[in-house]
Parts: structure tokens; sequence; C-alpha cells
């Protein structure tokens, strides 16, 4: 991969697995800078992490634009780096978790050329850890709406 023109950083948080949860993303090109996040009454912590993920790679208005995303999630990059998620997509996603949330990831993912890097979470990254703030904000605050594929058992398979 040559110099990413876009850095996207993201975290995920549940309080309690399920329980009350929330992501934060920061996507940083061109001297530019943009902060996300959202928070749901009743997730998991890897939807969040996803999430964070997805809510990235939709805010991108580029297409074919070298993208570097950093996560502290093995459950995401692994599953897009070591390539499981197009296993998964090709057996029709029997038994995995998510479905609605990968099947959401793939169209963005595939208008750039994205690639993962893992990073240790609360190891002093100052994005990584402005992405927890954020994602840990949105997980506690008031009225937060419905993750209503999670909730509706969509994504028990």
């Amino acid at each position: 991969m040559t110099q990413p023109s876009i850095i996207i950083y993201t975290d995920g948080s549940s309080r309690g697995n399920p329980g009350p949860g929330g992501y934060g993303t920061v996507l940083l090109a061109k001297g530019h800078r943009k902060e996300l996040s959202e928070g749901f009454r009743k997730t998991t912590n890897n939807r969040m992490e996803l999430l964070a993920v997805i809510k990235g790679l939709e805010a991108l208005k580029v297409i074919n634009a070298e993208v570097l995303v950093y996560s502290d999630s093995k459950y995401v990059v692994d599953a897009v780096e070591k390539g499981w998620l197009w296993g998964w997509v090709k057996k029709g996603f029997k038994d995995k978790k998510n479905r609605d949330l990968w099947e959401r990831f793939i169209p963005p993912y595939k208008r750039n050329k994205v690639t993962f890097k893992w990073v240790k979470g609360h190891a002093g990254i100052p994005e990584n850890e402005r992405c927890d703030e954020l994602a840990v904000e949105a997980a506690t605050a008031p009225n937060l709406p419905a993750d209503q594929a999670f909730e509706n058992g969509i994504n028990d398979f």
C-alpha cells in the first residue's frame, strides 16, 4: 500500500456485553478532521467495533482512495485481513453473528483500497484514545435509541 490519503481510527464500547454501547470514529485526510459517534441502549462490543469502521467508510466521499483503518478489535481486523469475511459470505454467514453489519460493511469497503492495522487498546495512541472517549460518551448518553437488528434478534443465526 502506498501512503494512505485517508486515515480512520475507530473504537467501540459496550457497558456490559450486551448492554448500552457506542462507537467513536476519527477520520483524518489532507489536514481535515471529522469525528463521529453514536450510542445504543442495548448492543455488543463487537457490533460497536464494526459499526465504527462502517460509519467511517460510509462517511468517505471519494472512491479508490488509499484508506488505512486503525482498530483495536481483533474481531474486525482479522475478519477482513485474514479473509474470514469472504468465507462467511460464501457460506451465507451460517452461524455467524452480526450479518447485518458485515453486509453493510462490504459496499463501502469495496469502494476504496482499505487496509487495516490492529493497535493495542488503551496504549496511549492519541486518536485511538479519542475514539474510546467518543464511544464511552455515546454509550453513556441519556435516551439512547435501539440497535434494532440486535434487539429484534435479526443478528442471531
